[in-house]
């Protein structure tokens, strides 16, 4: 009867995961997070105040969220509530606040910890703004987005966010090695399969604790550790923690963007290959290489632009997986093209000045006069064909006569082929010049 009752899980022997078994009991004992609960941490300068705001607890999955709320209730005597935004609804959350009252009538406070906050849509977000205000509850949320994305203005001006870390590999063997010291026994891996069952977990320690366990209840006791390849077949290799419909996809494409934009196209074609592992849409890539092209090299390179353009194709005609290489060229290409935002800026500058000076009207000169009343009117009265114009240039103003020639939209930076550019303006404003 009893080993009914310990598999069923009510007896204090029954079988615990590992990484239940390694939960910290304190909040020193957080992993990776000393920024937060280290002696000089955000979270550990509050709670020596005597104050625990609601919190938003930001970080990738594994990094001790869910277990530093739970801690935050022990540390401030507070009763521990917790709800799931995947699993819960209105219902649960009227229940949860029902008990908070109760709780504070009693005069203990409460700690309503709310995992996966950002799955909450607007309403419900919002119904936490009057038990916050009146300190019916202290909210600690948990989310591994962006809270600036995903959470109600007001919810987050009642709230102080922090961010937790992804679990470096410093952090990740420390967890590896309280496994050891909780087994009995040393992890049956050699150095090169351990370091490749840290990068497995990708830094989550969670996920680390787990693959952990597996290996420790494969390879028996006392055997010879096995090394990286036996492991890989041991154990599944995660994917990398990437959302390619959310922050994870942005903060990516921006590495890849800047690497570009920096010239480096080591670093670019590792972050291309990073999205590529994370099964992003490769047309998308695509799209964002042919703006690169546009804003970052422009005429400095005009073949960037057809190089591009050119990749999207053969990645359209060769499909997966041999059109990835096309795209592999484009980032290489413009990884070392030189660069210029010379469009880009000109751009946003003539936008900027068609914004400001409203619908003016082009000088008559450069009208065409299809009617005899046009032509009366002066349309087209004056103006000076270029081709016949000493040097194919009349010097012409063709600015609106209400608007005074500025200085240049388009100044291109003497590099590349804008350099053969810069040296046609100079000599067009010298014969503008000189022309009056």
């Amino acid at each position: 009867m009893s080993n009914l009752f310990e598999a069923a899980g009510l007896e204090k022997g029954a079988p615990r995961p590992l990484a239940d078994r390694l939960r910290p009991r304190a909040l020193s004992e957080v992993t990776g997070q000393d920024h937060l609960v280290g002696p000089d941490g955000k979270l550990t300068r509050l709670l020596k105040g005597g104050r625990l705001p609601s919190l938003i607890l930001w970080g990738p999955p594994g990094c001790g969220k869910t277990t530093i709320a739970r801690l935050l209730a022990g540390e401030t005597n507070l009763a521990f509530e917790q709800l799931s935004a995947i699993f819960s609804g209105v219902q649960d959350l009227r229940k949860a606040f029902d008990k908070a009252k109760l709780n504070r009538e009693q005069g203990r406070g409460t700690l309503l910890f709310i995992d996966e906050i950002h799955r909450f849509n607007r309403s419900q977000q919002d119904s936490f703004l009057p038990h916050v205000e009146d300190g019916t509850i202290t909210l600690v949320g948990a989310t591994t987005e962006n809270p600036s994305f995903e959470l109600n203005a007001a919810l987050l001006s009642r709230a102080i966010v922090l961010t937790l870390n992804r679990l470096d590999d410093t952090a990740l063997d420390s967890l590896l090695q309280r496994a050891e010291t909780e087994t009995g026994r040393p992890l049956p891996l050699d150095e090169d399969a351990r370091h490749g069952l840290v990068q497995m977990a990708d830094g989550d320690g969670r996920a680390i604790l787990n693959l952990a366990e597996d290996v420790f209840a494969t390879v028996a006791e006392g055997a010879k550790p096995i090394g990286r390849e036996d492991l890989v077949s041991l154990v599944q290799r995660r994917a990398p923690i990437y959302d390619k419909g959310r922050e994870g996809h942005y903060n990516l494409i921006s590495a890849l963007h800047k690497s570009v934009r920096g010239s480096d196209p080591d670093a670019a074609l590792y972050w291309f290959a990073r999205m590529l592992e994370g099964g992003e849409d490769r047309l998308f890539l695509a799209r964002r290489l042919v703006r690169m092209a546009v804003e970052d090299i422009g005429l400095a390179d005009p073949q960037a632009l057809v190089i591009t353009n050119a990749a999207k194709d053969a990645y359209e005609f060769l499909g997966s997986p041999e059109g990835e290489l096309a795209l592999s060229e484009a980032v290489i290409y413009l990884a070392t093209a030189p660069k210029s935002n010379a469009n880009y800026a000109a751009y946003k500058a003539a936008l900027r000045a068609a914004r400001d000076q409203g619908s003016l009207s082009p000088p008559k000169i450069i009208l065409n006069a299809p009617t005899k009343f046009m032509e009366e009117e002066g349309y087209g009265d004056g103006y000076q064909y270029d081709h016949d114009a000493p040097d194919g240039f009349s010097g012409q103003n063709y600015f609106p006569d209400e608007m005074k020639r500025r200085p240049l939209y388009y100044d291109p930076p003497e590099r590349g082929f804008e350099r053969e550019i810069r040296k046609r303006l100079d000599y067009w404003a010298a014969l503008r010049k000189k022309r009056g």
